[in-house]
């Protein structure tokens, strides 16, 4: 039973602290000066990690699908179009957000805690300006706004990298490979990937927000709301990628 209660309990200051988030900002400007910023913290400085994750995931994906495909009927081209839809549908955006919600997560929430330990948060609220909105708001749009473009970037390079695969190990010829990445290609699939990823997007920054939001103690505390925001930012992208894979692909 008090399980239940603290799962309601967090669940209503959830929504409460997005609310005063989403809340008509004080000055424009400084929002927009601040979402530019985020942009660059929470988006261009994870290329490098994308770019490494994504094509040896691909690469990984051509090889895998070409030793377990060995039926005489199964066509040559299908290795290339397995590893496109595996990086549109799945890779690219359910593992990269994962990925991503261990690296912006934990910096989102320990930055947050930090100022909330620190009492930075508590001054800003005593010179009248809304510390959820402030800072929180500029972080849910500007992932909303960068994550896409990385998971654009993911698919190329994941396919890319198999691509690489297929010509460094001659699991596949490349002209049946590159057949197979064009073979039936759908805009859908990518329109339902970048839906996913905005979704994720919002829960990656609302979730570590709010944990580091209402961080109370000192630095320990801090480092255990971190891993909080990560682990339950994990545990909902994966129940909402069955979800949205439910509604837009059923």
């Amino acid at each position: 039973m008090l399980l239940y209660m603290n799962l309601f309990f967090h669940f209503g200051r959830y929504f409460l602290l997005l609310s005063k988030t989403f809340k008509r900002p004080e000055k424009f400007s400084i929002y927009k000066n601040q979402i530019f910023v985020e942009m660059d913290n929470l988006g261009l400085k994870s290329i490098g990690i994308v770019a490494i994750i994504s094509v040896f995931m691909g690469a990984v994906a051509t090889i895998q699908t070409a030793f377990n495909i060995d039926h005489p009927f199964m066509p040559i081209y299908a290795i290339g179009f397995t590893t496109r839809q595996s990086m549109i549908l799945e890779f690219s955006p359910t593992i990269i957000s994962l990925v991503l919600a261990g690296k912006v997560g934990s910096r989102i929430s320990s930055e947050i805690g930090t100022m909330r330990v620190t009492e930075q948060i508590d001054a800003l609220e005593i010179m009248g300006i809304n510390p959820a909105g402030f800072l929180i708001l500029p972080k849910v749009v500007a992932a909303m706004v960068i994550f896409p473009a990385l998971v654009i970037i993911s698919m190329f390079l994941g396919i890319f990298g198999g691509w690489l695969a297929s010509v460094a190990t001659n699991v596949v010829p490349e002209a049946n490979f590159i057949y197979g990445i064009l073979f039936e290609f759908s805009d859908f699939d990518v329109f339902y990937a970048l839906i996913k990823t905005v979704v994720f997007a919002f829960l990656i920054t609302t979730i570590s927000g709010y944990f580091g939001f209402y961080t109370s103690g000192g630095a320990l505390e801090v480092g255990q709301s971190s891993t909080k925001a990560v682990v339950f930012s994990s545990i909902f992208i994966i129940v909402f990628n069955l979800i949205l894979t439910q509604l837009l692909l059923a």
